[in-house]
């Protein structure tokens, strides 16, 4: 009886301990992660406005547990897929907004990038299904040089 317990506690501390127990919030219904700006195939120069845009969900701060919201993640120049037990990482590639903004000012390096939206849960992680933009790409020129 004792060695019966004994395993069931540890089973239930390993779920208790698991990441992925907690998460896999169920996304809302037809709902849509977009790029107001810049368009896909746009060419930019030095920093530029990147707009979000989300509909059939709310945008809400990060850590706010609401039904049917969440906050928005950029993704820049990431191509390897996230994953769904792990929270979004946050670095320079993955960068969080979790103040609820929709829209931001970005500068990079001249050159070809892409970006991606992921709208994270409360605690960072992606929906079930997970809530992503189409992923689009830009050029950024370099600027003049000043005499």
């Amino acid at each position: 009886m004792k060695i019966a317990c004994s395993i069931l506690f540890a089973a239930a501390l390993a779920l208790l301990a698991s990441p992925a127990a907690a998460q896999n919030k169920p996304a809302g219904k037809d709902v849509k992660l977009y790029f107001i700006s810049p368009r896909d195939g746009a060419t930019v120069r030095g920093a530029f406005l990147v707009r979000f845009g989300l509909r059939n969900m709310g945008v809400t701060h990060a850590g706010d547990d609401y039904p049917n919201s969440g906050h928005h993640h950029l993704l820049i120049d990431v191509n390897e897929p996230l994953n769904p037990n792990e929270p979004i990482p946050s670095d320079k590639s993955h960068q969080h907004f979790g103040a609820g903004q929709t829209e931001t000012r970005i500068e990079l390096s001249p050159g070809k990038h892409t970006l991606q939206l992921v709208l994270g849960d409360a605690k960072h992680f992606p929906f079930d299904p997970p809530v992503v933009s189409e992923k689009i790409t830009i050029r950024v020129r370099s600027l003049p040089d000043r005499p």
